[in-house]
């Protein structure tokens, strides 16, 4: 950056404040406008706290001079802030701002220093600034990078240029491993502000991801032909995918595993290896169930509508692809339909109907949880307190509230 001397170099100011202006996409008036507060502070500190001093650089020259502020009146009351009509002259008149020069000697050393550290720091808030928003527009959407380091086990990603985001150990993937100088796809999950600057957060476990990644992979999607209603994820393991068209003669489940699964393999080779089940979402609960449960297959499904629970039988075979792997597939089902799912087989069926009756009726008799009884009046007093001062304070109280009531 140039270095800006006092000693004729008020255009050489000028100069640098366009510059960076120009460079940096920042107002160049408002440049100005923080210089003038800058050296109004610096002079205020140097040489008299007046509360009328004010600063001014000249747009053109860049000269920078101080000046004592007074309001041409009348008549005077306070000559520290105010100047009579009489002595100001034309072509003043009353309510006028009279601007006295009082520049001092030296004050050009102080000025320069003062605006070498408005412009460092005027072009750190402006680098921010344009951080900051570039990341806020890419809000829910996906970046690339290269893993730089992990603190603390979250991981710090180089984004474009010198921005750099971090990804919480939450917001990681259990099973994936990335080393230093990785390249690596996330989903910018949150934007803030902070003393140190825009804080980009990413996700590689969000359900954003995979919705981002099937926009990227189906051009039916990318359009609105076909729409995601939901998505349920099990980050590392799989995610369940409910589509419909909105088009006809569009097939949203083979529109998204496009030609020989090629889609959706992409999509998969994008999250390592996490299978994605692309559901055919339907307005009908009972109809949408059965679909989510895929690859399983559903004999009947009864729904209990106060309860969001769905009772779901299965073939007896087909019990434990049903539950699947550590309960996952029901588990991610649930989430994608949004009721609570009883899973029984064929043959255990009505026992677990007549056991989930039996369940819904003892809860629905259980009494309300009974509220704490408040302290009665009448009890005894704590040992050691005067009963008949207990009982003035008491008939107060009753006084008070009947007073209120009326």
């Amino acid at each position: 950056m140039a270095t800006i001397e006092h000693t004729g170099s008020e255009d050489k100011l000028i100069d640098v404040l366009h510059f960076i202006a120009r460079e940096r996409n920042i107002s160049f008036e408002m440049l100005l406008e923080a210089l003038e507060a800058a050296l109004l502070t610096a002079y205020k500190r140097h040489f008299g706290s007046e509360s009328n001093a004010i600063v001014l650089v000249d747009r053109q020259s860049g000269a920078y001079r101080v000046f004592h502020r007074r309001n041409v009146v009348e008549e005077v009351t306070d000559p520290k802030l105010e100047i009579s009509l009489k002595e100001a002259g034309n072509p003043y008149q009353a309510g006028d701002f009279y601007d006295e020069e009082v520049t001092p000697k030296d004050f050009g050393r102080i000025a320069a220093q003062t605006a070498k550290q408005v412009i460092v720091q005027r072009i750190r808030e402006a680098e921010r600034d344009t951080v900051y928003n570039k990341y806020v527009r890419k809000l829910n959407d996906l970046v690339t990078g290269t893993v730089q380091r992990y603190e603390q086990r979250n991981m710090y990603v180089a984004l474009e240029g010198r921005d750099e985001a971090v990804m919480y150990l939450d917001e990681q993937v259990p099973g994936e491993a990335y080393r230093i100088n990785d390249f690596i796809r996330a989903y910018v999950l949150d934007v803030k502000k902070s003393p140190k600057g825009p804080q980009v957060i990413l996700s590689r476990a969000a359900e954003g991801l995979v919705q981002r990644l099937l926009e990227l992979e189906v051009p039916e999607i990318a359009d609105g032909t076909v729409e995601i209603m939901a998505i349920a994820r099990d980050p590392g393991g799989r995610s369940k995918v409910a589509v419909r068209s909105n088009r006809p003669e569009v097939d949203p489940i083979g529109a998204c595993l496009g030609p020989k699964s090629s889609r959706i393999a992409n999509v998969t080779d994008n999250l390592r290896g996490e299978k994605v089940d692309i559901i055919r979402y339907d307005p009908l609960p009972a109809t949408f169930i059965m679909n989510a449960l895929a690859p399983a297959k559903v004999i009947a499904v009864e729904l209990f509508e106060e309860d969001a629970v769905a009772m779901v039988i299965v073939p007896d075979y087909q019990l434990s692809l049903a539950i699947g792997r550590d309960g996952q597939n029901v588990r991610l089902a649930a989430r994608l339909t949004g009721w609570r799912l009883d899973i029984a087989s064929e043959s255990e069926s009505g026992q677990a109907r007549e056991r989930y009756l039996v369940e819904r009726e003892q809860a629905a008799a259980e009494p309300p949880a009974a509220e704490p009884e408040e302290a009665s009046a009448e009890q005894p007093p704590p040992e050691g307190i005067d009963a008949e001062l207990i009982r003035k304070l008491e008939e107060f109280r009753r006084e008070r509230l009947g007073s209120d009531d009326s």
